[in-house]
């Protein structure tokens, strides 16, 4: 994959608060490189969700810049029209939601496939759905989950949907891959498997990463961690990172 990078630059975000107005993202600048992940920690309504979803394209902030840089170039996401925030989440931005929100009626393998025909037309040539098929069955190979590939969601453990979730988003290659609380539904040892997961796929995916959690257990292993509070992001110095 080609070098990828977000970097994230004076970005505030607001929202209406009765007569005023209430902060969500002060100033908040960060950059992460593609193959790495920043961990973003923080107390419930600190602004992670919010940074998330800016950096998603799911929200358009007040003021500052959010520079992705893709194989095609660097884009502004801060500037996209609604139209244009769709399209590049479809090629180059993955989310992992908390839940995995996976569609009940289709299996595993067609969770994946379905990311790929996203935006296109209905008719989708023979060999064009065969290489799709491949390449969903080799990211669920990338999860441990190719024996599985047929299954639907009622038939998978909550530790198998978020590993199908993971994989899902990352059928279209993206550049940016934004990770929200992933292990919240698990037990230890599901979360412990699916942060290992996580680290695997965005070394050999490429993509940058930001990671909200709040747990601590596995923060020395991300490549920086930092802490929202009020809206505000700053560096966690408390963590001796092994990454």
């Amino acid at each position: 994959m080609a070098a990828t990078a977000l970097t994230v630059d004076d970005v505030t975000l607001t929202y209406p608060d009765g007569a005023g107005k209430l902060t969500a993202l002060d100033r908040v600048n960060l950059h992460v490189t593609g193959g790495d992940i920043a961990a973003i920690t923080g107390p419930s309504g600190s602004g992670k969700s919010s940074l998330l979803a800016a950096v998603s394209t799911l929200i358009r902030p007040d003021s500052g810049q959010i520079h992705l840089e893709t194989a095609g170039g660097t884009v502004d996401l801060a500037t996209l029209s609604r139209r244009e925030a769709a399209a590049l989440r479809r090629s180059s931005i993955g989310i992992v939601f908390q839940q995995p929100n996976l569609i009940p009626a289709l299996t595993a393998v067609e969770q994946l496939e379905v990311m790929s025909r996203l935006g296109q037309h209905l008719f989708t040539p023979p060999s064009r759905r065969r290489e799709t098929r491949t390449k969903a069955m080799e990211l669920l190979d990338a999860v441990g989950l190719a024996d599985q590939h047929a299954k639907r969601p009622a038939q998978l453990s909550g530790g198998q949907r978020q590993r199908v979730n993971i994989a899902r988003a990352l059928m279209n290659d993206p550049a940016l891959l934004v990770i929200d609380e992933p292990t919240s539904a698990l037990d230890t040892e599901r979360g412990a498997a699916i942060i290992d997961l996580v680290l695997t796929v965005v070394h050999n995916h490429g993509a940058a990463t930001l990671l909200v959690t709040h747990d601590r257990t596995h923060l020395h292993r991300m490549n920086a961690v930092y802490q929202m509070v009020d809206g505000a992001l700053d560096i966690d110095r408390t963590i001796t990172r092994v990454a």
